[in-house]
């Protein structure tokens, strides 16, 4: 924040720092009176407080000479330093931008819970991206958000940008109806909406958003951890179909499977031939025994027991036999 030292010349906000939005530049009126130029640079607004009321807010940028310039701020200033000895106790200048605030990142620091109208649950959420603003009415800005702070920086904007939004947001995802696999393909939808129901809170404010993005999205490692197990057990029974069996017959084969890998011992390979035998005993009926309504085709029949062959439901030598004796019932 480079700023002016006490009892020179010219009230400027020399090189402001690049995360300050408003900055006091004196509450001193003996450094205004001894002040003989007031400059604003271009994207630069000036805000003159007496008894901490706003008196006069200025964004013309140029030099201005305090002592004969008729710019009613300068007056203003110079009408009120008149009313007491002791100003320097009740006046302050704050230096502001006012062009627009552009790219600053954004997060939410909690998940953003809502049910999934699919899976039925509550999922957790999390989002980022970025934003821009103009500050629309610096009086407004000043007196609902600065709040007479001497040094007030973007990132504490943030923080209140995004207490402002998680609300809207989760309030839409819980009505919109979007499912785990659909917030990517909508964020834009989402971040619109979000847009549409602050923008008369953030105007209160004295600011208005001029671009709002969410980026990116994910899923807590919980929610990630629930979907996946519901989607196993979904993928298991569409394998189950596509190969001709019901779930449990597919259990039991995957049953079979695992005992044979296992070098527990011979009782849970025992349990897993057991299971195996049943199993096989299913499938076998499975492929030989017709359907009431239907009777399977041999092409059926076919791409079935290759499912089971691929999934390693069944060994090599057990594919051959059952496909030697589909064929040969042609």
């Amino acid at each position: 924040m480079g700023l002016f030292n006490q009892f020179k010349s010219v009230i400027q906000w020399e090189n402001p720092g690049q995360n300050e939005l408003f900055v006091k530049f004196t509450d001193r009126g003996d450094e205004i009176k001894n002040a003989s130029k007031l400059i604003l640079l271009p994207g630069q607004g000036c805000i003159f407080t007496y008894e901490g009321e706003i008196k006069g807010v200025f964004e013309e940028e140029g030099i201005y000479d305090i002592n004969t310039d008729n710019k009613p701020f300068l007056t203003t200033i110079k009408k009120f330093l008149a009313l007491s000895v002791e100003s320097e106790h009740v006046v302050g200048i704050w230096f502001y931008k006012k062009g627009d605030l552009l790219n600053i990142r954004w997060g939410t620091r909690a998940p953003i819970t809502y049910v999934d109208p699919i899976y039925t649950f509550p999922v957790e959420l999390r989002c980022f991206g970025n934003f821009s603003l103009t500050i629309t009415t610096p009086e407004e800005f000043f007196r609902n958000v600065v709040a007479g702070e001497e040094l007030f920086c973007v990132s504490e904007l943030q923080e209140i940008l995004i207490s402002r939004l998680v609300q809207p947001l989760t309030d839409y995802l819980a009505n919109a109806k979007f499912s785990y696999a659909e917030i990517d393909s909508n964020v834009n939808e989402i971040a619109l909406n979000a847009t549409e129901k602050t923008a008369d809170i953030f105007i209160q404010l004295g600011f208005r958003l001029t671009d709002y993005r969410i980026e990116g999205t994910s899923f807590t490692d919980a929610t990630n951890a629930q979907i996946a197990k519901i989607t196993t057990v979904q993928a298991d029974v569409q394998a189950a179909r596509m190969a001709g069996l019901d779930y449990t017959q597919m259990e039991q084969l995957k049953a079979m499977r695992d005992a044979a890998k296992n070098e527990g011992g011979a009782a849970g390979i025992g349990m897993g031939l057991g299971a195996g035998m049943q199993a096989r005993q299913n499938m076998s009926q499975g492929l030989t025994q017709p359907p009431v309504n239907a009777e399977k085709s041999a092409m059926e029949k076919l791409k079935e027991l290759k499912s089971l062959f691929e999934m390693e439901l069944i060994s090599e030598e057990e594919y051959k036999l059952k496909k030697e004796k589909i064929l040969n019932q042609l």
